[in-house]
């Protein structure tokens, strides 16, 4: 890793500290534009997100009416029933996307496919930088009204899966994210500004709680609207580990 990436691991409670757990859950509260896009409005507006940290592995419960809970890795998403059954499943999920576009509908697999992709990425980040094969360079600082922020180019290795394998991390004067961009490959590529607030102190690792993603514009500024997904977390606690019916 490279100077900057260590001083924002460090920032949000550094590698050993963030070590020292193997998963972690919160309550999420989801909304914005894209869930109804989507056809899945409403689905996953209230539960329960557990992710690996040691692993690529996520779960949401309840799985809207549908499951008790999802279960994701980049090679197979399944919902569950109550006692750990799988209901259906869907092998290589990423392929079932080729030829999606923003207005695409998703499937219920479809979909916990992306929901476990992006809080996995999310609970991880910034420790993610810590992992095998992640590059990051700095680049260019930003200036976001009256904030002038460094930014980190982020390159994924294909064994993890994410948005998009390049993304940009922007950070303030103390080291802590503060905006999040990606392009999400499986949905025609569409371009996002991932904004990045309210950290609470959970044993001694700076969680975000408040999250909020708009359009990205080419010249890389966002729009102020559509709210494209909101997310709000609570209640974030580290789990000593992550059971196939989703803790």
């Amino acid at each position: 890793m490279g100077p900057l990436a260590n001083e924002i691991i460090d920032a949000h409670g550094g590698l050993d500290q963030w070590r020292r757990h193997r998963s972690v859950s919160a309550h999420l509260t989801q909304g914005g534009a894209l869930w109804g896009l989507k056809g899945k409005a409403g689905v996953l507006d209230d539960c329960k997100v557990t992710a690996s940290l040691t692993e690529e592995r996520s779960s949401h419960t309840p799985f809207g009416e549908v499951a008790h809970a999802s279960e994701f890795t980049p090679g197979r998403v399944a919902l569950m029933d109550a006692g750990g059954q799988t209901i259906e499943e869907l092998r290589q999920p990423r392929d079932s996307f080729a030829g999606h576009v923003l207005s695409t509908p998703w499937s219920d697999l479809q979909l916990a496919y992306f929901a476990g992709c992006a809080m996995w990425t999310y609970l991880n980040m910034p420790f993610l930088l810590a992992w095998p094969g992640v590059d990051s360079q700095e680049i260019s600082p930003w200036e976001e009204g009256e904030e002038r922020w460094r930014r980190l180019r982020v390159r994924l290795p294909e064994t993890i899966a994410s948005h998009s394998s390049v993304q940009t991390l922007y950070v303030d004067d103390v080291r802590l994210l503060k905006r999040h961009d990606y392009d999400v490959e499986i949905a025609g590529n569409t371009p996002g500004a991932h904004y990045i607030s309210g950290y609470a102190d959970v044993d001694g690792i700076l969680f975000p709680t408040r999250r909020r993603i708009y359009p990205r514009q080419t010249d890389g500024q966002s729009l102020p609207e559509p709210l494209v997904v909101s997310i709000d977390l609570d209640n974030i606690v580290f789990d000593p580990g992550l059971s196939s019916a989703g803790l």
